[in-house]
């Protein structure tokens, strides 16, 4: 840790470039948009099975991360990963935040009792089910004190959190620099900087596991990375970085309806280290909105740049997050075979047990089929509200949009009747949005009998 750069000694950066990508994307939305799911005749073996003559899925680490999750949904999801053939589990480092609601990050404090003892409870599920459990650590977001390099003690502090996983018998861990503020600094020291922390981090496990991995979360965790910034500090970082180490990268874009090998490729070329695909779908930066249409446009020759596949998920409805997250196991364990349209039909097929529920489903779905299904990269993109928008500014607008609330109040009630004991999270969501429409037909002064249909 004394190597570190003492030019970065006192630097601290706790802003926001990466959860609000709304907010840096000049996105030409394409909505409402409209998507049809054909559900299928019968269930067929899901995800779908491998091509004649490859015994390996796709992408070696198949898997999600949490969004803010409690260990109850953690645990909650062990179960499906595995039905679904994915290997590979990660915490959120929000939800280790001393507030993960406020993003209160005190990250050199122990941990209460409480949230140890849940995540230990996590970390047994997975070894007892075979999922691959990993260690998710941010010294730096939204934190009043931010890690300093150059401070023994800092390291004695976060080392804290990793020593106490790897008793746990955890191998893979993640330390992460996503998000934060850069502006003015000097990029290669910071590249330098990160990549020492992370070898030190790695060095330190390795004292006591020889097989234990680390994953790093740079900085500049999107696109190519050959300019400017990113290439000053990607190169920097690789540089240094120790050769075992995986990188996180999101794919083109921060959120993306497309990730293509050829981007994947020129940023490996960069940074000359392995990489796990971080796919920032559905998530929903726990905006009150539901993306829940089947993955699209991810290059099927990822799976020959990239060693993991990753989604990010929707918070807090990690229940209804199975529908998408169905189509992404589909996609990391057969990405040379994988239909969007197919997988969706069979993510509703194998998640509901009647033609009923099938149905509500299936509605469900395209009412918010998701922003990258109709080419829109906020994690905000609300299809129902903006189909509602788009109705009350059009001709008999009124009748129109009271008409569409009335629909989408008849699927919450089948949703209920169908799921009583499901989808809690997703059934809230609906009754917030209805409130709120309601609220807009209000102030439209809309007549009383149409809210009443």
């Amino acid at each position: 840790m004394r190597k570190l750069l003492a030019s970065l000694a006192v630097l601290g950066w706790t802003g926001f470039t990466g959860l609000a990508p709304d907010l840096q994307t000049d996105v030409q939305t394409k909505a409402p948009c409209s998507f049809t799911v054909r559900l299928p005749a019968a269930a067929r073996p899901f995800p779908e099975p491998l091509p004649d003559g490859r015994t390996l899925p796709g992408f070696r680490l198949r898997g999600t991360k949490g969004w803010a999750w409690t260990p109850e949904q953690y645990l909650a999801e062990i179960p499906f990963l595995v039905r679904m053939k994915m290997n590979f589990l990660m915490n959120c480092y929000t939800s280790l935040f001393t507030d993960p609601e406020k993003l209160i990050n005190r990250w050199w404090e122990p941990l209460p009792i409480a949230k140890k003892r849940g995540f230990e409870a996590v970390v047994r599920s997975c070894r007892e089910q075979g999922l691959t459990f990993c260690f998710a650590v941010h010294p730096g977001l939204t934190s009043e004190r931010p890690f300093r390099y150059d401070r023994e003690e800092d390291f004695t502090a976060l080392w804290q959190h990793f020593a106490w996983m790897q008793d746990l018998g955890v191998r893979w861990f993640s330390l992460s620099y996503d998000d934060i503020t850069v502006e003015g600094v000097d990029q290669a020291a910071l590249g330098e900087a990160h990549a020492r922390l992370a070898n030190a981090l790695l060095a330190r496990l390795r004292e006591k596991d020889p097989e234990a991995q680390l994953i790093f979360c740079p900085v500049y965790y999107a696109g190519g990375g050959e300019t400017g910034d990113a290439r000053l500090y990607l190169e920097a970082l690789g540089r240094i970085l120790h050769e075992d180490v995986y990188l996180f990268w999101t794919g083109d874009d921060i959120v993306t309806v497309r990730i293509s090998a050829a981007c994947a490729e020129a940023y490996r070329a960069v940074v000359k280290h392995r990489l796990i695909i971080w796919d920032n779908y559905p998530v929903n930066d726990r905006h009150p909105v539901l993306h829940l249409g089947p993955v699209s446009g991810r290059d099927p020759r990822l799976a020959e740049v990239a060693d993991g596949y990753m989604s990010n998920p929707l918070c807090p409805q990690n229940e209804i997050n199975r529908l998408p997250l169905s189509t992404s196991a589909d996609f990391a364990w057969n990405p040379w075979r994988y239909d969007p349209d197919r997988s969706i039909g069979q993510a509703i097929f194998h998640l509901a047990g009647s033609s009923a529920q099938r149905e509500v489903l299936r509605e469900l779905v395209e009412l918010y089929p998701g922003g990258i299904t109709c080419g829109d990269t906020r994690t905000s993109f609300d299809n129902v509200g903006e189909t509602f928008a788009r109705l009350v500014a059009g001709p008999e607008g009124r009748k129109a949009a009271a008409d569409f609330l009335a629909r989408l109040k008849r699927l919450a009630g089948r949703l209920q009747g169908e799921f009583p004991d499901r989808f809690a999270d997703a059934r809230s969501t609906l009754a917030g949005q209805i409130e709120r429409l309601e609220a807009e037909l209000r102030a439209a002064k809309v007549p009383d009998g149409a809210l009443s249909k």
